[in-house]
């Protein structure tokens, strides 16, 4: 049976039956999870053994390195000034102490008192010196060894990677490799590899890969994880495919990169796969990614059905994987599950209160945002940019002008999102002489942001010089956004001016600007049903398109009368009313209303902006069929009940 650590230094002492084997795993494990106090208890236990204990260089070496972990210098130096020998081990532990705590002067110091220096010593000076920045003298270090082993390469070539020095790298490193000068394991190759990844230079790095002719594990997955950082993902399966062996490395850099680069269904179908993989267990990289892919798609079923799993296969989570969760719930539209995951960690950083922000402000929850903002620097972690972001965002959205200025005001520099946010703020409130004013005396270049919140105020107010104005700029920016087009043709349409409309669009045409398809869909069974305008591709249609007629027939009893002022054609009314009765958003919904059970919310997302008439339709649809219905489009969440959004008409 195993000792416990702390038994084993508190039990009366007894010189001659304490071997320093038992005693420095013994210091190890309890210095690993006690503080200071308990470190210097170990050193005057260690100290009263005598004998051969005390002198035993594990023993000294496991407390040196305890103090070491900690921060504790001072204690560290007095138990080195102590030592009768020092190996070269005591040396190395605290000279990278002093490197560890940013002390370069005194590592210098020790570093040239050193009788003997051996690999590690060397190694510890290039890596301090590259954590300065200081790359030019870690590499002097490194053209001094007398030696150099596979751990020496890596420090050096991570030194130019963290440096983002790359010529030298080319010149030095990869040019020898290449000209076969210099002989270079494939764990330097891999190391290679990710440091011309880190830098940008994907071509070097696949010119390093070529060269490896049949490369190990490490390395696939190190070009795996250099091509997803490119956004080159056909590359990155090509190699996951031809390769013999897999772990979960490759496993997590495929579906993390998949997410990163917004294929979040081809992520989880990987996922899906790898968990059918037999001895292939996910970690927290993998669990954390589909999580974040679930988030970004709103399917909460798989998501949960991913927590479940997780718990089950007692993955451990730590706050990064908290995030992820939060994250999920959140951008499923279900708040409460995201504040619970918040309130039950025991740590927090910048990252879980900047989560949990932004999903109070999709949900317009203005003032709960603001009161997260006050309890995260109670707790001594400080708003960074993000943070005030999203607090202002929830501030627009919840219909709060003067808190939203009161936070923009608290913002010490205030950067070009943030005015944008103030312009939307003000727009919302109908302010829109105080918003122009904003965009005329900001202190730098607004952005596409800023201008796409004057013309939605355009489109929300019919104000055509507002529109025309913002469009203009946004034309500029973005010429090839389509929705900006979209926007400014649906001021025209709802002041019947055809003409220009049909300007409009020739224009897209002229710049070969296609309008993007609207497109929402719904989860049912693990499975993502999708759905475009007038979309009969379902297997299901027939049964949809009876529930779409039966619901309008019963709120056109109650006054609905379509809006057809999306409608950017110059046709007859009864046409234009076809045309946004089958918008994508009312399918999807007559689709859950089918197949889920009475009470379910359904919950639906679309990947723009959702009409004023499909807003309408909705409000009353949940209130004749007694249900809420959480629809997600590009800019926000609206949850309807009972006839009313929690929008408040504006988004």
């Amino acid at each position: 049976m195993r000792k416990h650590p702390f038994r084993i230094l508190k039990h009366p002492i007894n010189p001659s039956s304490r071997a320093p084997s038992t005693l420095a795993p013994a210091i190890r494990s309890l210095c690993g999870g006690g503080g200071a106090a308990v470190e210097a208890g170990a050193h005057a236990r260690a100290l009263k053994l005598g004998g051969a204990a005390a002198a035993a260089p594990r023993v000294r070496n496991a407390l040196l390195n305890s103090y070491v972990r900690r921060g504790a210098l001072d204690l560290a130096q007095k138990l080195f000034d102590e030592m009768p020998v020092r190996a070269p081990a005591d040396w190395n532990s605290i000279l990278s102490g002093y490197w560890k705590l940013g002390r370069k002067e005194k590592a210098l110091e020790l570093f040239d008192a050193m009788p003997v220096r051996n690999l590690i010593s060397w190694t510890i000076m290039v890596t301090g010196f590259s954590r300065f920045g200081e790359v030019e003298e870690a590499r002097k270090v490194f053209d001094a060894m007398p030696e150099r082993n596979v751990v020496s390469w890596n420090a050096m070539l991570s030194g130019y990677a963290q440096n983002g020095v790359i010529e030298q790298a080319l010149e030095s490193v990869l040019g020898a490799l290449l000209k076969r000068q210099l002989h270079v394991n494939c764990f330097v190759k891999t190391a290679l590899i990710d440091m011309f990844a880190n830098c940008g230079s994907l071509e070097s790095g696949r010119k390093v890969f070529a060269e490896m002719g049949d490369p190990n594990l490490a390395s696939c997955n190190a070009m795996i994880a250099a091509y997803m950082r490119e956004g080159d993902v056909t590359a990155a399966r090509e190699i996951f495919d031809g390769m013999k062996v897999k772990d979960v490395i490759s496993w997590n850099s495929m579906i993390s990169g998949y997410t990163q680069n917004g294929q979040w269904s081809v992520a989880i179908e990987l996922f899906k796969e790898m968990v059918s993989v037999e001895g292939l267990r996910p970690d927290e990289i993998t669990i954390s990614s589909v999580l974040s892919a679930c988030g970004h798609l709103g399917i909460l079923h798989f998501g949960k059905w991913v927590v479940d799993y997780a718990k089950e296969n007692k993955t451990r989570l730590s706050i990064s994987g908290y995030n992820a969760l939060i994250f999920m719930y959140s951008r499923c539209g279900v708040i409460e599950d995201a504040k619970r995951v918040f309130d039950e960690m025991t740590k927090r950083d910048v990252f879980s209160y900047n989560s949990m922000i932004s999903g109070l402000a999709a949900n317009g929850n203005g003032l709960e945002a603001i009161e997260l903002m006050r309890a995260m620097e109670e707790e001594c972690i400080e708003p960074d940019s993000v943070t005030y972001l999203g607090v202002l965002t929830a501030c627009s959205h919840g219909g709060l002008p003067e808190e939203g200025r009161r936070v923009f005001n608290a913002i010490e520099n205030p950067n070009v999102d943030h005015y944008a946010c103030k312009v939307d703020l003000l727009c919302r409130a109908g302010r829109l002489d105080e918003a122009r004013k904003v965009v005329d005396e900001m202190p730098m270049k607004p952005h596409a942001g800023l201008y796409g919140a004057l013309l939605n105020a355009g489109r929300k107010y019919r104000n055509v010089n507002l529109g025309e104005f913002a469009a203009k700029e946004l034309f500029k920016l973005e010429p090839e956004n389509s929705g900006n087009y979209v926007l400014l043709s649906n001021i025209y349409a709802s002041l019947g001016r055809w003409k220009d409309v049909d300007n409009i669009r020739r224009n897209m045409i002229a710049r070969g600007v296609n309008k993007m398809v609207g497109c929402s869909w719904v989860e049912f069974n693990h499975v993502v049903h999708r759905f475009v305008v007038g979309d009969r591709s379902h297997h299901l249609s027939e049964e949809i398109y009876k529930v779409l007629q039966k619901l309008e027939r019963k709120i056109r009893a109650m006054g609905y009368i379509p809006d057809k002022s999306c409608v950017l054609k110059d046709v007859d009314a009864e046409e234009k009313e076809e045309m946004v009765g089958t918008h994508s958003e009312k399918l999807t919904v007559a689709f859950g209303l089918l197949v889920f059970d009475t009470g379910q919310v359904i919950r639906v997302v679309k990947n723009l902006r959702i009409c004023d008439d499909c807003h309408t339709f909705i409000k009353m649809i949940s209130k004749i069929e007694g249900r809420e219905i959480v629809v997600r489009d590009n800019n926000r969440f609206h949850q309807f009940s009972d006839g009313s959004c929690s929008c408040k008409d504006y988004w």
